[in-house]
């Protein structure tokens, strides 16, 4: 399927199920366009490549009292229309 306008998808992350950053892909500080046009001006994309964007408002360092990750926890990474990333944290 074709996303028509990626900036309007809503990206959201959960720790052990709790929602963490929920916001949307335009108020990242970089725009994807842009940042595929920029990297792929130095290397040649291939199938699953990754692109780290940075992360929308709500990391754990900026909490009061900040919040760390720990050994266990589990991470999701949803971008709606495209799917979820899981991982755990050894």
């Amino acid at each position: 399927d074709e996303i028509d306008d990626v900036t309007k998808l809503k990206i959201e992350t959960r720790v052990n199920g709790e929602t963490r950053q929920s916001s949307y892909i335009r108020n990242l500080i970089f725009d994807i366009p842009n940042l595929i046009s920029t990297i792929s001006k130095t290397m040649t994309f291939e199938t699953a490549d990754i692109i780290a964007t940075g992360t929308p408002a709500g990391v754990g360092i900026g909490s009061n009292p900040p919040v760390y990750l720990k050994s266990g926890d589990k991470i999701e990474v949803e971008i709606e229309k495209i799917g979820i990333l899981r991982n755990k944290i050894a």
